[in-house]
């Protein structure tokens, strides 16, 4: 019911567009600084991607925009010096797929956080989007003690957020689970079975291998932009000692064992990591939001831990290794099935690593095919995709002369790296007409002239 009612909520915002379009661009003179498992069902097997049919019908079909003329100023554009020497770009048609623009549409590039929209179409088709992802305690292998399990949810709010969020006027979307919830029904299970004092474990090993993955520069972690991948921890890592904890998992359960002595139980000093016996009797757990909406605060965010974890349970659904090197066979595996991994390289979920690859082509294939009324269970890759100068990381965008028009009408993933920017998302054109693009380049001396040329190129389709 809550995804019919956002996307009921995304039809009225793409209706509210085309009257913006109508009304002139007056509405939009303000100026914005510019800136920088629970998985129990069985494992699907998706059928190839339809991409034919707009997302919004209600919408309307519209007129196909002039394609020589889009794709004159597009290629004037593309060739911006601020993008550098490596620059790709395409504007297809969504409903049928049409290539409107192509400005070497099949070129690799290194894709950055639009890595993320592989990452959410590989977990909606694989995992689900109504599954949600459990942290568990289960009894241990001496009577009087238990382990904390992780699985895999980086939003699990430790004992701070949880405080932040009860003074905080209304609740975050989506509303994370509480690590002070599991612990009072810890608690309370204990004592019912008459314990009051117990030795703790916990249990991590959900994830396996490297906690950094390939391609990820040794900055990334200490400088706060990823915590280590783990599937025990609790407010992605972060600490207020510093932007992120080393050991996750072990500050997670430090945490859990100081809420446990709160709710009245006593916990020995000594906290170990230890795997969890096979069918330990569950004393309780918490769960995250559902998949769909973990995937909208991904993209609207560039969640990065998000995203890690997300491919993680990719490669959990599909029997692969539950590492770096496996989430990405993982992924490869599900776009396979669903006939859109041409053009597609990645080794993580997040974007962080330097050695994916992806051609804008396949981008705004993916974007278009999540648009269509016959993949439904897409739909939250369109609905969690910036709103330019109003969501995530577009809204500090969109303030200059020749990008104004676009705000409120684009809808896109940002992607910043080093030396790359790259934009893909979606918009309605001057006629009404749904089209998705891809604008790339991983080779930019000028990042601010870089976000510059993606966000006028995204505006010159928008009002094509």
């Amino acid at each position: 019911m809550v995804r019919r009612e956002r996307w009921v909520a995304l039809a009225t915002l793409a209706l509210l567009q085309i009257f913006v379009v109508v009304a002139g661009s007056y509405l939009l003179t303000h100026d914005t600084a510019e800136g920088p498992v629970s998985i129990a069902s069985p494992k699907p097997t998706p059928t190839p991607l339809v991409t034919a049919g707009p997302v919004l019908a209600a919408a309307g079909d519209g007129a196909l925009p002039a394609k020589g003329t889009l794709s004159s100023t597009l290629a004037e554009a593309l060739g911006d010096p601020g993008l550098g020497k490596n620059v790709g770009g395409v504007v297809l048609d969504a409903k049928t797929g049409a290539m409107l623009f192509d400005g070497r549409a099949t070129t690799p590039v290194t894709p950055a956080s639009t890595t993320k929209v592989v990452t959410a179409t590989a977990v909606l088709a694989s995992v689900g989007a109504d599954a949600r992802l459990a942290t568990t305690v289960v009894m241990g292998k001496s009577a009087n003690s238990i382990t904390l399990v992780g699985g895999g949810d980086p939003t699990l709010a430790g004992p701070r957020t949880a405080a932040d969020m009860k003074k905080s006027k209304g609740d975050p979307y989506p509303k994370p689970a509480s690590l002070n919830q599991l612990a009072s029904r810890t608690a309370k299970a204990l004592k019912a079975a008459k314990i009051t004092s117990v030795e703790l474990s916990y249990d991590a090993s959900l994830f396996a291998g490297p906690m950094t993955g390939p391609g990820w520069k040794p900055n990334y972690v200490p400088e706060g932009t990823v915590a280590p991948v783990a599937a025990l921890t609790i407010d992605e890592g972060r600490s207020l000692a510093g932007p992120r904890v080393s050991d996750p998992p072990l500050a997670a359960a430090q945490a859990f064992a100081a809420q446990l002595r709160k709710n009245g139980i006593e916990v020995d000093a000594q906290i170990t990591a230890a795997k969890a016996p096979a069918g330990a009797t569950e004393l309780a757990r918490v769960e995250s939001a559902p998949i769909y909406a973990l995937v909208e605060k991904m993209l609207t965010e560039s969640d990065n831990d998000l995203a890690e974890a997300l491919s993680r349970q990719v490669a959990i659904k599909e029997g692969q290794p539950h590492t770096f090197v496996g989430e990405a066979k993982a992924v490869h595996q599900v776009l396979r099935r669903l006939n859109v991994d041409k053009g597609i390289e990645v080794h993580d979920g997040s974007g962080l690593s330097t050695r994916n690859r992806i051609t804008p082509a396949a981008l705004a294939s993916l974007i278009a095919a999540a648009a269509s009324p016959s993949n439904p269970d897409l739909h939250s890759l369109i609905s969690g995709l910036p709103v330019a100068g109003f969501t995530g990381t577009l809204d500090n965008r969109y303030g200059r002369s020749d990008s104004r028009p676009g705000a409120g009408l684009v809808r896109a993933k940002t992607g910043t790296l080093t030396g790359v920017n790259t934009l893909a998302g979606i918009t309605y054109t001057a006629g009404g007409r749904l089209v998705s693009f891809a604008f790339m380049a991983d080779k930019v001396t000028d990042p601010g002239a870089a976000v510059a040329a993606l966000d006028k190129m995204a505006t010159i389709v928008a009002q094509s």
